[in-house]
């Protein structure tokens, strides 16, 4: 069986729950990341859809040095722990040097790699060497096949039924990224949960010089097309109002939106759960 035991009451992966991982790309003031939170959290108990909280405390990746980055560690940090304890949800964050692992685990309940980051050997161990749950985006470099070698290092690190695997695009030509479905099966292949994460898949890496642009508009049908395939989670970054956002405010999902898009997508898992020698991951 697949599965990752993230709580003590949420798991992800074979006879559970779809899962969703969302919420607002950085943490952009502690008000606001409470507010969508709750607002997320409402949908999802609505579908009864397993909630993961998803916001950066840090972007170190951000195009233009001056591009807006988020808080320090202890404050990000902070507002996380508010999360999780006022909302009641687990929470996810990314990190991006090795010394933040041990920090960040000690408040959040998944640990994220960047898919730029994804063959770091030493961030790899240092996110292993927690006990928490690990979810690894696959590189825009990488095929699928290649992050067997990823999922080696974790294991050797420590990590051994606390893995989520993430499908998040591959590039193609200049400042855009295309998704190859057949990686999903091929991802679960290396025996770990596969999460699709359906809005950097859109992103356009740089495309409006100083920042990345996107196209928001497909990221239901790419969460269709992958949730028809079969995933165990899905990603989504969403906003209040992705116009005003302060990064990645092209490809995420406008709040307003998300519940359509979900019940579209519980929708498809029923009909091929109630189909015949269909297996739905």
């Amino acid at each position: 069986m697949i599965c990752t035991q993230v709580t003590k009451t949420l798991a992800i992966g074979d006879n559970q729950p779809l899962a969703l991982i969302g919420g607002p790309c950085v943490i952009e003031s502690e008000d606001f990341t409470l507010k969508m939170a709750a607002e997320i959290r409402k949908v999802c108990d609505r579908l009864n859809i397993s909630f993961i909280f998803k916001s950066s405390f840090d972007k170190a990746n951000r195009t233009d040095v001056s591009s807006f980055r988020g808080q320090k560690l202890d404050e990000g940090l902070r507002i996380l722990q508010r999360v999780k304890d006022e909302i009641g949800v687990p929470v996810l964050t990314d990190v991006h040097e090795s010394t933040q692992a041990a920090p960040v685990a000690e408040v959040v309940d998944i640990l994220q790699i960047p898919a730029f980051l994804c063959r770091q050997t030493d961030l790899l161990l240092a996110a292993a060497a927690t006990g928490r749950t690990v979810n690894v985006k696959k590189g825009q470099f990488l095929a699928p096949w290649d992050m067997k070698n990823v999922v080696k290092k974790l294991e050797a690190g420590g990590a051994k039924n606390n893995i989520l695997l993430t499908e998040r695009g591959t590039s193609f030509g200049y400042n855009t990224l295309v998704v190859d479905f057949r990686s999903l099966p091929q991802l679960r292949e290396l025996g770990y949960p596969v999460v699709f994460d359906a809005t950097h898949s859109v992103q356009m890496p740089g495309g409006k010089g100083q920042t990345s642009g996107g196209q928001r508009e497909f990221v239901p049908c790419l969460a269709r097309a992958a949730t028809a395939i079969g995933v165990d989670a899905l990603f989504m970054e969403i906003h209040e109002n992705p116009e005003v956002a302060l990064s990645d405010g092209p490809n995420m999902v406008p709040l307003h939106e998300l519940e359509n898009i979900l019940r579209q997508i519980l929708a498809i898992r029923t009909a091929l759960n109630s189909t015949t020698g269909v297996r739905l991951m």
